[in-house]
């Protein structure tokens, strides 16, 4: 990803991201300074900064961390955090939809540009679940903000679609591996919008000291939204939609049809929008996932046909919602393995000047 080179241009300063997760631990090294005063939303209010699971301060560090020798280094080291749990741990108690509505709509009044959701739900909903899920996901786009929704870990199993992530006006983000090609427990379909890397990322270890090898589609979400804010914030004037349009417009693309039911309009380069200039940003007021959305109004749950000029350049125009090869192909042929080996960078960086060793030991969050 060319962090370092990306970083003399920007580090995400002057953007909010609200992780609405199971809490910010705001003492963790990394994010001292970097986290926000949130609210705890969750059945067992104890204070945003509680986080006994550990997941979503995991995802607050790979957005905003800052390293150090003993710390993990985040892809936009100059956001601000602003937590907002939801949950407690990797089970949501009761209906966890009206806790998760207040939240968005806290994030909003709060002024985060980008709301980070690294989590799906895949259970039973009932109908006014739904309708509030899909309320939330319609205020977060009119209020011009940005939702980045993991798809889920079930796509060598169930591969049960999740919400929020099926609605319109939702970005989903699903993982590929050290290869660009999608990992195997990311959940595909036509939800899937962008893909980013989401297995093998460096962590702290649950139990114990040192780092352990991390994996999820949670992770994928977490760099998707920091890219976002690395481009938001080296272009304020900018709408949610047009920094969608040029992440969609530079993302590494899939072989095959696009969008691609594994890895979407493809996995994100965000160095091809600050260091190269690439992507045209289009107009401010149409989104380019979904042209026809218009929130607030019925639209389609998946993804529509690009509006012309939306699509990455040279993606077929089309509305085919079969499966595409799972492999990817960058413009030149080689991105997708920079696109991972930025990341492997980052995993440097998350040792600092120490010489830990990286636990392999896979948690998928």
């Amino acid at each position: 990803m060319k962090a370092g080179q990306i970083w003399q241009h920007s580090t995400g300063k002057g953007v909010t991201v609200a992780v609405l997760d199971t809490g910010v631990d705001d003492s963790t090294p990394e994010l001292r300074g970097q986290v926000l005063e949130g609210k705890d939303y969750s059945h067992d209010a104890k204070g945003a900064d509680i986080d006994t699971d550990g997941h979503g301060t995991e995802m607050a560090a790979l957005i905003a961390g800052r390293g150090g020798a003993d710390g993990v280094q985040g892809l936009a080291p100059g956001v601000k955090v602003l937590p907002v749990r939801v949950r407690t741990g990797k089970e949501i108690i009761g209906d966890g939809t009206p806790a998760l509505l207040r939240a968005i709509r806290y994030a909003i009044q709060r002024g985060a540009r980008i709301i980070n959701l690294s989590e799906t739900i895949t259970g039973y909903l009932t109908k006014g679940a739904k309708k509030r899920l899909k309320t939330g996901i319609d205020e977060i786009n009119s209020s011009g903000s940005l939702i980045f929704a993991g798809t889920g870990n079930d796509g060598a199993s169930s591969n049960i679609p999740g919400y929020p992530s099926i609605l319109a006006g939702a970005v989903g983000v699903g993982a590929v591996d050290k290869s660009g090609t999608v990992a195997k427990f990311s959940t595909h379909g036509p939800q899937v919008a962008l893909a980013a890397p989401g297995e093998g990322i460096p962590g702290r270890c649950k139990t114990g000291n040192g780092w352990c090898e991390q994996t999820g589609t949670s992770h994928a979400t977490a760099l998707s939204s920091a890219s976002a804010a690395l481009i938001w914030s080296a272009h304020p004037k900018w709408t949610a939609n047009q920094v969608l349009r040029v992440m969609m417009q530079t993302a590494s693309k899939p072989k095959g049809k696009v969008p691609s039911e594994y890895i979407g309009y493809g996995i994100i380069r965000p160095a091809q929008v600050l260091l190269d200039g690439k992507g045209d940003p289009g107009p401010a007021d149409v989104n380019p996932l979904f042209p026809k959305y218009q929130p607030g109004k019925a639209s389609s749950a998946s993804p529509s046909s690009p509006a012309k000029g939306d699509a990455p350049s040279g993606a077929a125009d089309t509305d085919s919602k079969s499966p595409a090869s799972s492999a990817t192909g960058g413009d030149d042929g080689s991105d997708n393995t920079l696109v991972y080996a930025g990341i492997g960078v980052a995993a440097a960086l998350v040792i600092g000047g120490g010489a830990y060793a990286l636990i392999r030991r896979r948690r998928r969050a």
